[in-house]
């Protein structure tokens, strides 16, 4: 089984390459229409990334280095050498010439691209906060201890403390709206599209925070069904059932990655056999709940169940 254990010899932290700045709407479309019109190129990182992308993307360089750095992270795109970079099926599916939806206007793409950054063990910070943080609430500053005892514990000699503390405040801004102030521009506080999530909240005390757990009326089931299969497929891709459990409480999986509650869970597993079809279908037998796969467990399988969650908003921007 395919099961993150952060102290693997393998296993690579990454806690940089936003350079501070959250995902910032617009930011996937301009990244993935960039390396679309370049990827007939054998090599083209620079014609992307290079000097000239500054007055392309009408950013700093330090926010395309971001713009890259997200549009990676979701899967939008991917850089299979170190001089080519291709868009990916899932950015073509949401941001192609018919992508369902190309200027992030509906919930479901929100839901697919915090799924893309929490539910993988490649943002250090977003998979463990989700997936492995032991409390309901937490504050800034105690986020960055666990964080740097869990560096110091794996032996990853090269993070360093400010590091962490620069991607913890990144995190915090991704989920939570930065309020103005008199020391902040407007740049300053563009709130990231995950905000509108409302998956973390700022609660009275300063800085600190609470995870907001309970049923996701927002998020579809077909995003659900797509999260479900991709977990399936890292998680235990040769066998032919899921536990009930596994989906609950497994790091990368639908319950810790969307804040679902136990029950949460299982209403939305039961409904499985209508939303599919019978592809996946829900089981109590002997006292095991378990999802029973009828369909191999693959990218494509997962990304087939998206589109129906778009309805007719899919496509309505690009036509």
């Amino acid at each position: 089984m395919a099961r993150v254990s952060f102290d693997q010899e393998s296993y690579t932290p990454q806690f940089s390459g936003h350079e501070t700045f959250p995902l910032r709407y617009g930011w996937l479309k301009k990244a993935f229409d960039r390396v679309a019109e370049t990827e007939s190129q054998s090599e083209n990182r620079i014609a992307c990334w290079g000097n000239d992308a500054i007055a392309r993307f009408g950013v700093g360089k330090n926010m395309v280095a971001s713009m890259r750095h997200w549009a990676k992270a979701t899967g939008v795109i991917e850089e299979p050498t170190i001089n080519s970079v291709r868009t990916t099926e899932l950015g073509r599916l949401l941001f192609g010439p018919k992508g369902l939806d190309p200027y992030m206007e509906h919930p479901a793409t929100l839901w697919l691209i915090h799924w893309q950054l929490a539910a993988r063990e490649a943002k250090t910070t977003w998979f463990w906060t989700f997936n492995h943080y032991p409390a309901i609430t937490f504050e800034r500053d105690e986020l960055i201890k666990k964080l740097d005892r869990l560096a110091k514990d794996c032996n990853w000699s090269r993070v360093a403390n400010t590091t962490i503390k620069n991607d913890v405040a990144c995190f915090i801004r991704t989920y939570v709206a930065r309020q103005p102030s008199g020391k902040t521009g407007p740049d300053d506080v563009l709130e990231s599209p995950l905000t509108e999530l409302g998956l973390i909240k700022a609660i009275g005390k300063k800085d600190g925070f609470r995870f907001v757990r309970g049923a996701k009326t927002t998020l579809g089931n077909g995003v659900l069904t797509y999260a479900l299969i991709d977990f399936w497929s890292r998680y235990a891709p040769h066998a032919a059932t899921l536990s009930s459990e596994a989906v609950a409480h497994a790091p990368g999986g639908p319950g810790r990655t969307f804040l679902f509650d136990e029950d949460d869970v299982a209403d939305r597993l039961a409904a499985l056999d209508d939303v599919t079809a019978g592809a996946l279908q829900w089981s109590e037998t002997a006292g095991l709940k378990q999802v029973v796969r009828n369909i191999d467990i693959n990218e494509e399988a997962a990304l087939s169940w998206i589109r129906s969650d778009y309805g007719a908003f899919a496509g309505k921007e690009a036509a």
